[in-house]
């Protein structure tokens, strides 16, 4: 069985998205939670999930500062936001996209998310 973590300074949504996960995604395991950057950083580096769902933005800092202090990122990532580039979730969570999502996800060579992840801050840059 797979595992995730839900990283969401939200408790609602990280709630709601581990319900939809634990009741869509039978073959993924909600493995632990965090509310932001720094106690998702402790919760990647402790569990070593396969799939982290990732806010964006968050009380103490965004996706990004979290998937810079971890580089090279060993694990996939759904934004449970809307990002160009990546494979994101847009809130409320619909359980047909979590399942999609997770789909895709697990389709994605993760050597590759480094090169997806500055082309996309390159998007939001300019």
């Amino acid at each position: 069985m797979l595992s995730a973590i839900i990283i969401d300074d939200e408790p609602h949504n990280r709630d709601t998205l581990g319900k939809l996960i634990k009741r869509y995604c039978p073959g993924l395991m909600v493995a632990g939670k965090a509310e932001g950057v720094r106690t998702g950083i402790e919760a990647i580096r402790v569990l070593k999930p396969d799939i982290v769902f990732l806010d964006v933005n968050m009380s103490d800092g965004t996706a990004f500062d979290l998937l810079h202090a971890l580089a090279p990122v060993g694990f996939r990532v759904i934004f449970v936001f809307q990002l160009s580039s990546m494979e994101y979730l847009l809130k409320p969570v619909n359980p047909e996209n979590l399942q999609l999502a997770v789909e895709r996800v697990l389709k994605m060579e993760i050597g590759h998310f480094g090169l997806q992840l500055q082309a996309l801050e390159e998007d939001m840059d300019s």
